[in-house]
């Protein structure tokens, strides 16, 4: 049975945001998936979702490519127009991209940092911002804002991309400290490697063994562990997490 309470999920066609779609679904959630380029494992995912409920599953796709403002816009709007509510807010979707800090290709380190930007950190953020304007005038909604270890330790390849991450725990924070008084809850989630489509040709490469080791567990981590725990601070009773960044990695890095 449905809930009643809608989840928009980005980056919804794979990986952690599939996951993080599939466990609402089943917590009792209607899910509005974002998708920006994978239409066919958007619509499967839909599929999927709706399989076995006699009363038909009321889930949607919806594309947007969320690192153009306007498009974070529109999408805000059709979600509200489809639903007329949103209560949760699971920003998954992102992006991983090497930089040569020795390269002396400066356009190149400057075009990274630009997208990895906007698609880490900007994206996200102005999601947010938009989804809070109905969650304020609900008056109860929860934010959860995917990031990585990466925020923490540094990413010397991928320098951009550590610093949007350790950006958005950052918003996070702000978001917790300025939207508590409305009843809106915000989080962070600091994954480790895990197995996901982004991820695979590292986790799956020559590095592979090395990746490994540097777990304690000696495996890297499930799309659907980071799932549950997006699915448990989307129920009840987690008010008083709020502002809360929860690392999932493994004990491969602790703070």
């Amino acid at each position: 049975m449905f809930n009643n309470k809608v989840a928009l999920v980005t980056g919804a066609a794979t990986g952690i945001g599939r996951a993080c779609a599939s466990s609402l679904a089943a917590a009792g959630f209607t899910i509005a998936a974002n998708y920006r380029s994978k239409a066919q494992e958007a619509d499967n995912l839909i599929t999927e979702l709706a399989a076995g409920l006699a009363e038909g599953a009321p889930h949607q796709c919806f594309q947007a490519d969320l690192s153009e403002p306007a498009e974070a816009a529109v999408l805000l709007s059709r979600v509200m127009q489809v639903y007329g509510r949103v209560d949760v807010l699971v920003n998954a979707a992102g992006m991983f991209s090497n930089q040569d800090v020795f390269s002396p290709d400066f356009d190149a380190w400057t075009a990274g940092w630009e997208r990895s930007m906007r698609v880490n950190l900007h994206a996200p953020v102005n999601l947010a911002f938009l989804a809070a304007q109905q969650m304020i005038k609900q008056g109860s909604g929860t934010i959860i804002n995917i990031t990585s270890r990466g925020a923490f330790r540094g990413e010397p390849t991928a320098p951009a991309y550590g610093a949007a991450k350790a950006g958005l725990n950052s918003a996070s924070q702000s978001l917790a400290v300025a939207l508590a008084p409305h009843g809106i809850s915000v989080f962070a989630i600091a994954p480790g490697w895990i197995e996901t489509p982004m991820a695979s040709p590292r986790i799956n490469g020559a590095n592979a063994a090395e990746i490994r080791a540097g777990i304690p567990l000696g495996r890297v981590g499930k799309p659907e562990e980071i799932a549950n725990l997006v699915a448990f601070l989307a129920g009840d009773n987690t008010q008083y997490l709020t502002g809360a960044i929860f690392d999932a990695n493994g004990a491969s890095y602790l703070r």
